[in-house]
Order: C-alpha cells, then sequence, then structure tokens
C-alpha cells in the first residue's frame, strides 16, 4: 500500500459547506495556516436554503463576504408568513421590528445553495485557505491525549496526512469522525420528522412587500415549507412526523401531491406551477430531519460545529444560522488559543456553553410553536407530551434548555421547569394570536415575548459587533465568569479586554 504523504498545517477542516467554509476564513484572516478538505467538487446541491439577517448581517460581515452576497440577487426575505395556530389565515412577522434588526439589517435571503456555498468557499479559498476538493477524509489521526489531524485520500487517489493543532469537522450530519470528539448523538424522541420535497417553477407568490418570506403552513399531517428562491423557482417541503412514514413511501410524485392536495394553502399557490423535472432540482428528495445533538462538541485538539454537532426541525430555517453561528464561537476558540491570549479549556467552554444554549433556544422555541396548535387529532398536539411526560424525552428536553449538559446551570425542580416552559409557551401563542389578528402593525408583543428575544439575543448581537465594530454596545457575559468577543468579532476576551493567558 502507498504510503501516506504528510503534510502539517494549523488547522484541517473537514467540509466546505456553510459552517466551514466560515470557520476556515475566520480563523486565516488571524494569518494561520488552513486546509479545507471537501469531499465533492462545487457546485453541488444542498438544502437549507432560507437564511436569518445574524448570518447575513453579522457573520458573512466579518468573514468580508457579505457585499459579494448582496451583488448575487438573491430573493430578500424581510420575515416570515405562517398559516399555523387557530388562527385559519396566514400571519407575517417582520424582521424589522425587532430594534436590533431595523434599517438597512432588517432582511437576510433566500438562496440556491449550490451558489450560496460556492460564494462562501471561493471566499475563503481568496482569504489563503487552501481548499482541496475531491477529496474525503477517513480517518483522525488521535494520539489519545488529543487529536493531532487526520487521513484522507484526494481526487487522483493519493493518501495524505495531514498533522495540525486543531481538526474541525464540519462535514454535516453524515460525518463519518463526528465519534473522534469523544461522544455520540442522542435524538429527541419527538421531533423526528420525515421530509419530502421538490422545485415548482410558477408558483404563486406573497403580496408585497412580502413576497420574499418563506411560507409555513400547518395542515393535519404536518407542515410544509414554501420557499420563493427566485421570481419563478420555489422550494417546497412536506415535512410529517416518522408515524406517518407511509406518507412518503412509494411512488415520491403521487405522495407529495396527496400531501398538497391535504393542504389548501399550499395547494393554492402551486396550482398553476409546474414541477422541476431535469438538472439539480428534477429530483423529489427524502430526507431524514430527526433533531439530535452531540453529547461533546470539543475534545482537546477538535470541535464540531454545524449539523455534525447538532440539527433541530427546519421550522424557523435555522440550518444555516446554526452552522455559521458554532462556526464563529470555534473560530474565536482556536484563534484565541493560537495567539495564546486564552487557554484552551476557558476558550472551548465558552464555545460549547453558548453553542449549547443557541441550540436549546430553537429548540424551546420549536416546542413553544408546536404546542400553539392544541387540537388533538393534529400533528403538533404531539409535541405538547414534552412538557407534561415523565419519559426521558422530558428528561433530556430540560437538560437543553437548562445547560445541564454544558455544566452552566443546573434545573433542581421538573414541576418548576414545566410550569416556567407552559408560561413562556403560553406567552408566544397570545402574542402570535394577537399579531394574527391584527396584521403587522401589533407585532410588538410577539417579539416582546421571552421566547422570541431569547432567541435573537445572541444573533442581534452578532450583528451589532459585526456591524458596528468597536462602536456597538459593550457586550456581557452569557454565564457568570464567561468571556465576550473582542471588537473585531473573531477572539475571545475577559470582560473588560483582557484575555486568560495560555496557562
Amino acid at each position: 500500500m502507498q504510503q501516506a504523504q504528510t503534510e502539517e498545517t494549523d488547522v484541517v477542516v473537514v467540509g466546505g459547506g456553510p459552517a466551514g467554509s466560515t470557520l476556515a476564513a475566520l480563523v486565516a484572516l488571524r494569518g494561520h495556516r488552513v486546509v479545507l478538505l471537501e469531499k465533492e467538487t462545487f457546485p453541488r446541491y444542498q438544502i437549507g436554503e432560507s437564511l436569518l439577517p445574524a448570518t447575513v448581517h453579522g457573520v458573512c460581515r466579518l468573514t468580508g463576504v457579505a457585499d459579494e452576497l448582496a451583488a448575487a440577487g438573491f430573493t430578500r426575505k424581510r420575515g416570515g408568513t405562517f398559516r399555523w395556530g387557530t388562527n385559519p389565515d396566514p400571519w407575517t412577522f417582520s424582521f424589522s421590528v425587532s430594534p436590533r434588526m431595523a434599517g438597512p439589517s432588517s432582511y437576510a435571503y433566500q438562496v440556491e445553495r449550490s451558489k450560496f456555498d460556492k460564494i462562501l468557499l471561493d471566499h475563503a479559498r481568496r482569504l489563503g485557505v487552501d481548499v482541496r476538493e475531491g477529496t474525503a477524509v477517513g480517518r483522525v489521526l488521535d494520539d489519545g491525549a488529543r487529536v493531532r489531524g487526520v487521513g484522507c485520500t484526494d481526487a487522483d487517489g493519493t493518501r495524505r496526512e495531514f498533522l495540525s493543532r486543531y481538526v474541525v469537522d464540519a462535514s454535516g450530519n453524515r460525518s463519518q469522525i463526528h465519534d473522534s470528539a469523544g461522544g455520540d448523538r442522542k435524538y429527541s424522541d419527538f421531533f423526528r420528522n420525515l421530509a419530502l420535497f421538490g422545485y415548482f417553477t410558477g408558483g404563486k407568490r406573497l403580496p408585497e412587500p412580502d413576497s420574499g418570506n418563506i411560507l409555513s403552513a400547518a395542515f393535519g399531517s404536518g407542515w410544509f415549507w414554501y420557499i420563493p428562491l427566485s421570481p419563478e423557482l420555489t422550494s417546497v417541503g412536506a415535512v410529517v412526523r416518522r408515524d406517518m412514514a407511509q406518507k412518503v413511501q412509494g411512488d415520491p410524485e403521487k405522495a407529495l401531491l396527496a400531501l398538497i392536495d391535504e393542504c389548501p394553502l399550499i395547494k393554492e399557490y402551486l396550482a398553476d406551477a409546474q414541477r422541476v423535472t431535469t438538472g439539480q432540482y428534477g429530483q423529489l428528495r427524502v430526507r431524514k430531519d430527526y433533531s439530535y445533538q452531540a453529547t461533546a462538541y470539543w475534545r482537546p485538539g477538535m470541535a464540531l460545529i454545524g449539523d455534525a454537532a447538532c440539527f433541530v426541525d427546519p421550522v424557523f430555517s435555522s440550518g444555516v444560522h446554526l452552522a455559521t453561528y458554532s462556526a464563529l464561537l470555534a473560530a474565536r476558540s482556536i484563534n484565541s488559543v493560537l495567539a495564546g491570549t486564552v487557554d484552551e479549556e476557558t476558550a472551548f467552554r465558552e464555545f460549547e456553553a453558548r453553542y449549547r444554549r443557541e441550540y436549546s433556544v430553537f429548540y424551546e422555541f420549536l416546542v413553544s410553536f408546536y404546542d400553539m396548535n392544541a387540537t388533538e387529532g393534529s400533528y403538533f398536539w404531539q409535541a405538547k407530551k414534552v412538557t407534561g411526560s415523565a419519559a426521558a424525552e422530558f428528561e433530556s428536553f430540560i437538560e437543553l434548555v437548562g445547560g445541564v449538559a454544558s455544566g452552566e446551570s443546573v434545573l433542581t425542580s421538573r414541576r418548576t421547569a414545566v410550569a416556567d416552559l407552559r408560561s413562556r409557551s403560553a406567552e408566544f401563542s397570545a402574542a402570535v394570536d394577537q399579531v394574527a389578528a391584527g396584521g403587522d402593525a401589533t407585532m410588538v408583543p410577539l417579539f416582546r415575548s421571552e421566547v422570541v428575544r431569547n432567541a435573537m439575543r445572541e444573533g442581534g448581537q452578532v450583528q451589532s459587533r459585526a456591524m458596528l465594530g468597536e462602536d456597538s454596545e459593550e457586550e456581557t457575559p452569557l454565564f457568570p465568569g464567561g468571556l465576550v468577543s473582542s471588537p473585531d468579532g473573531l477572539l475571545w476576551q475577559t470582560p473588560g479586554g483582557a484575555g486568560t493567558r495560555q496557562r
């Protein structure tokens, strides 16, 4: 067997999607050597097409790619429109209602991921990242004390080993190396869903100024996403829970049409549309959108980001947000350790605590949202058990929401936790009812609800810091004794500006 050729670098990133390319860019900006290994050749197809403002105006501005995205012509997304809850009519929220996202940054994009991901990867390459496409990583080099690199095979079959200070797994939900971080995946028993989706041309659009919004519509068997990627192209997917798997089995064309027939609003929007049957969008696809998170996000020499670490049901378009946000957190940790200003344990404890908190916030948001539909025959009623069951899933949920796994806080009373969660869900539901009843002018209650404030807090702070830099408001630690970001957003520091020296 051919002996592997060995190279050395500071950081190896496995995976060239938004998580991997973002982290690679942020580490390269500090002058470190970064090799990014991607098994496919870009552009390539990917799902997860609806973005949040924190990615567009926060993380992407920190990497320097925001202006290129603005010039790419992606559909502007000013908020979301939902046929959800007890009100039979669709209701809309706008990002502009939030003080943190008001003004010129009160929008995100709907993107064709093949184009979006290539823009991010090419940008990382221009920043000096050594991008190797067509390269499959097969193993992690581990001396027992820490991860030391990876072994891979490149496009022409050459075996290589990359020795590095850090390995970052950004290779997604099908990662082959995530367990090298020392943990395993824990799946939610309630949010195990199947998605059947495809693409249509000629679909109806929402009235202006909301024509670029994602439309999410609940129906008896689940919910639909309807994402306007361009004036003509629409991404359409039905999400059903796993015990309805028979609805997406057999002929996928007939299955999708039958689900569309169950949802009058989506049926109306597709009345004059035709399904795309050629090219990258010509295939009907099924994905298991199981919500999960890893029990360990890092170990010495290695970190998991994006879907390699966790995934939550996509109703809030959180996929790319969690990917790029986790990349920012991990990049700060790596940059700080390589600069010798923060010790590894402190830096990566901050990374994991913040990442778990962000995941749990979206998980709780999801529970509150599903809890709005109280009809026992509906799909979403099943999620109510999360706030009342004594089964293992409940313990897992409380652990998520309370941050117990990260050691940041301990919820000592299950009864108190359940009461708090139900209270927040009721507050959120009441705010949504006001929005649905009164339209755009009444959205203030929605953004004052605790569930929404929590979901927006970190994204708004990242966006503010990226746009204002040293002129942004002084950051406070998320956790007692925790760290804050540096003015340029690329490092960790202690409150007041001092780093924590390497021990």
